[in-house]
C-alpha cells in the first residue's frame, strides 16, 4: 500500500510542476482508504480505459521498473506525450515530492471511518495523562524471506528497542503502540519484556495503523515504507533498525522524513 502511494506521490509531484494532471490507477480500485480515492479522476472506469489503451499501445508507456533505467530519457518521453502512463517503483523525484508534500499528505487523508475509531481507542487508553507515544512497527509476514530476513527481528530485539527508547526518556510517561502484521504478537509479553512502559495493541486494519503511527511522538521499526509514510504526516522522528542493536539507538539517531525519504532499503 506504501509503495503505491510513495510511487504515485512522486508522479503526482512531477505532474504537478508540469502542469498536469496524474490518475492514480492502483487507488482507482484498490487500497480504498484515502481522500484521493473519492476525487472525480479516480475511479475503476479510468483505470481500466488506461489499461486497455496501453496495452493496445495507444498510450505510450515510461516503465522506471529498473534501478538503472535511464530516468532522464524516460522524463523526456513523458514530456513528449500529452498523455502516457508511467510506471515502476524506481521513479524519483525527490525535491519535486517534498515541494508539494502538503498537498501528497491531504490527498491520503485517511478516511474518517478510519481514525475515528483509533483516536477513541487511545484516548480510553490513555485518560488524561501526560505522555510521550511511542510507535513500533514490528514487521513480520513477507519479511521472512525478503533480504534473506535480515530485518525480521524477535520480539526481545522490539523489546530492546523499547526498553532502550525508555532509558533515553526517563521523565516521561511512555506509552508505546504497536503496530504488526503477525497475528501471534502479544500485548501481555511485550508488557512483561518492558515494565517501564505501558504497551497498547490496538490491532487495527492497516489504515487504522497507519493512522495510528501518525499520531504518535516517534516511531522505531526496521526499513519499511510502512513507517517511512506514517512518520511523512507529521514529521514524525523516526529511527530505522538496520541491525538488532538497540544500543545504536541514540537520539541523533532519530530522522525526520525527508531523512529517510531519500534512504529508503
Amino acid at each position: 500500500m506504501c509503495n503505491n502511494l510513495l510511487q504515485y506521490a512522486h508522479v503526482y509531484a512531477w505532474g504537478r510542476e508540469h502542469g498536469r494532471k496524474v490518475i492514480s490507477m492502483r487507488f482507482s480500485y484498490k487500497y480504498q482508504f484515502f481522500r484521493i480515492c473519492h476525487t472525480s479522476l479516480t475511479g475503476f472506469g479510468w483505470y481500466l480505459l488506461a489499461k486497455y489503451l496501453a496495452a493496445v499501445k495507444l498510450l505510450p508507456t515510461a516503465s522506471f521498473k529498473r534501478y538503472d533505467c535511464d530516468k532522464e530519457a524516460l522524463e523526456q518521453i513523458m514530456l513528449r506525450h500529452k498523455h502516457i502512463v508511467v510506471s515502476g517503483w524506481f521513479v524519483r523525484y525527490y525535491d519535486l515530492f517534498l515541494k508539494y508534500r502538503q498537498e501528497i499528505c491531504d490527498l491520503f487523508e485517511i478516511d474518517k471511518q478510519y481514525t475515528e475509531p483509533v483516536k477513541k481507542k487511545m484516548m480510553e487508553a490513555e485518560g488524561n495523562d501526560n505522555i510521550l507515544r511511542l510507535g513500533v512497527h514490528i514487521r513480520r509476514g513477507d519479511y521472512a524471506k525478503w533480504e534473506y530476513g535480515k530485518y525480521y527481528y524477535s520480539d526481545e530485539v522490539y523489546a530492546n528497542h523499547i526498553n532502550r527508547f525508555a532509558t533515553l526518556h526517563k521523565d516521561d510517561n511512555i506509552h508505546v503502540y504497536l503496530s504488526t502484521n503477525d497475528p501471534s504478537v502479544n500485548a501481555e509479553n511485550y508488557q512483561k519484556l518492558c515494565p517501564e512502559v505501558k504497551i497498547h495493541l490496538l490491532e487495527g486494519c492497516a489504515p487504522e495503523d497507519l493512522f495510528m503511527l501518525s499520531e504518535c511522538n516517534y516511531l522505531i521499526g526496521p526499513p519499511s515504507t510502512f513507517s517511512l509514510v506514517a512518520a511523512m504526516y507529521q514529521d514524525i522522528p523516526l529511527y530505522r533498525m538496520d541491525t538488532s542493536d538497540a544500543e545504536l539507538m541514540t537520539p541523533d539517531a532519530f530522522k525526520l522524513f525527508d531523512y529517510w525519504f531519500r534512504r529508503i532499503v
